[in-house]
């Protein structure tokens, strides 16, 4: 057997970029896997909403009723909620929907072309009325205190400005989706295979990592999903007042991730600029 660094067979993992996803994939409406994607992501995003916003209610309750400064699980509880249940959820359901559970990734996956234009609305659709349900069974299970604590609905906190929340949900949402291209990117399993990679674990750290900076501006939304489960629900005009930062701000955050891994980092741009001169020689 010929040692590692003679002129041998052995070579590193070779690696091709997968082809992108085609536009639109009409075929797929005719595969179950695509319906059992879209069942995998919507009872996601519902148990992912039931048990943060559950665990929110029963916080601030908590803090009503107890005079104790430390009542409750506090801002960190909170986070690792958040961070802890996308860990669990995209472990579970990563291979059978890719574990997206978020609008904003999936936008900025469909921007890579990783998801076609169909599933990237159905995932959509099923995100938001997962998300929904899963607010309706936390207002259901605790109607005593839904309405009196927020109902876990996203706003902006008093003493910041539009473009404070409008910002930090950009650059959260950056840093989420950001993570995601990174903890999944095929090229990186390939060159560096002898390194485990458990993709769910930085993409729940970086969930957990976000919320803590920016629960005291906007409550952290980077999840359109999360945020018009929880103002549906509500249905408060305190709740829809900013709801539109809830969606600008994470598809332009996943917007801007999407580019910078793909163009930059992947050095897509360069590749197409090479490939174009390559052209204008033959």
């Amino acid at each position: 057997m010929a040692k590692e660094g003679e002129n041998s067979t052995f070579h590193a993992r070779d690696y091709v970029d997968p082809p992108p996803a085609p536009l639109i994939d009409a075929s797929e409406l005719k595969k179950w896997s695509f319906y059992r994607a879209l069942i995998a992501e919507f009872i996601a995003t519902m148990l992912f909403l039931y048990i943060t916003v559950l665990t929110v209610i029963g916080h601030k309750s908590q803090v009503a009723t107890s005079p104790d400064a430390c009542s409750g699980v506090g801002l960190l509880g909170i986070a690792w909620a958040f961070g802890g249940m996308i860990f669990i959820l995209v472990y579970c359901t990563a291979g059978i929907s890719g574990g997206h559970i978020n609008p904003a990734v999936t936008f900025g996956l469909f921007l890579a072309r990783k998801v076609s234009l169909i599933r990237a609305i159905a995932y959509m659709v099923a995100q938001s009325l997962g998300a929904i349900c899963g607010v309706g069974l936390v207002k259901a299970f605790q109607s005593a205190y839904y309405n009196r604590y927020g109902g876990g609905a996203n706003t902006l906190a008093d003493g910041y400005s539009t473009g404070t929340g409008l910002g930090a949900e950009i650059i959260g949402t950056f840093v989420l989706v950001y993570t995601v291209f990174s903890a999944t990117d095929p090229k990186r399993k390939a060159r560096d295979s002898h390194v485990p990679v458990l993709a769910p674990l930085p993409i729940g750290f970086a969930v957990f990592m976000v919320h803590l900076a920016t629960i005291p501006i906007t409550g952290t939304g980077i999840n359109p999903a999360r945020s018009i489960g929880a103002a549906v629900i509500f249905n408060s005009k305190k709740a829809w007042d900013d709801h539109w930062i809830f969606w600008v701000g994470p598809m332009i955050g996943a917007a801007i991730a999407a580019f910078y891994h793909q163009f930059i980092l992947r050095a897509g741009a360069a590749k197409a600029l090479g490939s174009f001169r390559s052209q204008t020689h033959v």
